[in-house]
Formats: C-alpha cells, sequence, structure tokens
C-alpha cells in the first residue's frame, strides 16, 4: 500500500477533472470515437502521475554509522571530485538518477543539524549528464552529524523536473529518513561524504530510498 504525495495533490485532483471534463465535451460534440479514446489515454495519464507521487509504506532502515539512500533510482557516479561550494575539500561523490517512474520523496540519510541551505535557479539538462551538478537548477544542502563529520547533498533538477521542493532550513536537525524535499518529474541526487568514508554500493546498483545503506563510517 502507498499514500500519495502532498505535492501529487493538486496534479491529481487536474488530471481527474480532466478525466471527466474531455470526454464529455467530446461526447457533447458528437464525436463518440473521441469519448473513448481521450478517457483510456487520460486514465493513462492520470495513473501515472499518481504512480509519480506515491508514499510507498516501508520498512526503514536505521543506523546511526550508516549513510542510507536519500532516493529511489540507479547509481550513477562514484568518484574523487574537490567540492568548491561549501564543503571546498576533496571528497567522494555518490549521485542517484531518479526517473520518472521511481519514488521521489527525498529523506535524510543520516541525523543531522543543516549548516548550510542554498537554492540555485539554472538549466534542465539531462540529469545524468556530469555538468548537471552545476549547470541545472538544483539545491544545496550540507549538514553536520553528531560526530562532526560534514556531508553536502544537492538535489538537481533533470530534463522534465520544473520544480525542486527542500523542506530544510539552516540550523534545523532532522531525524535519519525524515522527508527533506521532493523534486518532480524526474532527477537526481548527489552525495558528497568524506573520504575515508566506505562506499557500499556500485555504479549501476539500485537503491531505495530510507532502506538502502550506501555509505559506512570506518571508525
Amino acid at each position: 500500500m502507498f499514500k500519495i504525495h502532498r505535492e501529487g495533490h493538486l496534479y491529481i485532483l487536474s488530471a481527474f477533472v480532466l478525466v471527466i471534463a474531455v470526454p464529455a465535451v467530446f461526447g457533447w460534440l458528437g464525436l463518440t470515437a473521441a469519448v473513448w479514446i481521450s478517457r483510456v489515454l487520460l486514465l493513462i495519464i492520470l495513473g501515472l502521475i499518481v504512480n509519480f507521487f506515491r508514499v510507498p509504506n516501508r520498512n526503514l532502515t536505521h543506523n546511526p554509522k550508516q549513510l542510507i539512500a536519500p532516493a529511489d533510482g540507479k547509481v550513477v557516479v562514484i568518484e574523487e571530485v574537490f567540492e568548491p561550494e561549501f564543503l571546498k575539500t576533496k571528497c567522494r561523490q555518490i549521485s542517484i538518477f531518479m526517473n520518472p517512474i521511481d519514488v521521489h520523496h527525498n529523506l535524510m540519510p543520516v541525523d543531522g543539524t543543516i549548516t548550510y541551505f542554498k537554492y540555485h535557479p539554472g538549466k534542465y539538462l539531462a540529469a545524468w549528464l556530469p555538468k548537471a551538478s552545476t549547470e541545472n537548477e538544483r539545491t544545496t544542502v550540507a549538514f553536520k552529524t553528531a560526530d562532526g563529520r560534514q556531508i553536502l547533498m544537492r538535489q538537481i533538477a533533470g530534463a522534465l523536473a520544473r520544480r525542486i521542493m527542500a523542506y530544510v532550513k539552516e540550523g534545523q536537525f532532522m531525524q535519519q529518513n525524515q522527508e527533506f524535499g521532493f523534486i518532480k518529474f524526474g532527477s537526481r541526487v548527489d552525495l558528497y561524504i568524506p573520504l575515508e568514508c566506505k562506499v557500499l554500493v556500485n555504479i549501476d546498483d539500485r537503491t531505495i530510498s530510507g532502506v538502502t545503506p550506501i555509505v559506512e563510517w570506518n571508525t
């Protein structure tokens, strides 16, 4: 079973109205074939929207020594990089690409206090491209764990995504698996972690938000 995310209520209501109204207009015009074609197509669209905004019930993983996946999707990047915006140091980047049929709410990977938050307007390049991290619309969220580790996370819009929602502010304490945001219609999440941490996933692995461990502290 699942519930519908609050970000989807207006979209689903609008699609439901169209399912009723469009075939009714075609019926009034006497276009019988158009009535059935439009009804089927609009019901498919309604189903896709419901699927996109679903929030499934899951047995979440809680482990203070691990980072848990903040998003459903596929691991597309694991590499050493220099993070210039906030951390300003070399770190490990792990990127998770979410296609339109993945669950799109984003969860905190570990307990932490938000130390930095910034929204960046930008382009809408395909989210799997490397330059999407610096050129697309995105939010940057940094947080500090109880043992002093600084983690940085980015929500990145994709070719279809036109709105990123982040429900955090600087100074706020967030618990592991607490919802911190939502990205509408295709996107990506980047994590920047200390180099000494142990990565538990590989390229092309599938992750489940709130369930899949992706990083473990070595100490």
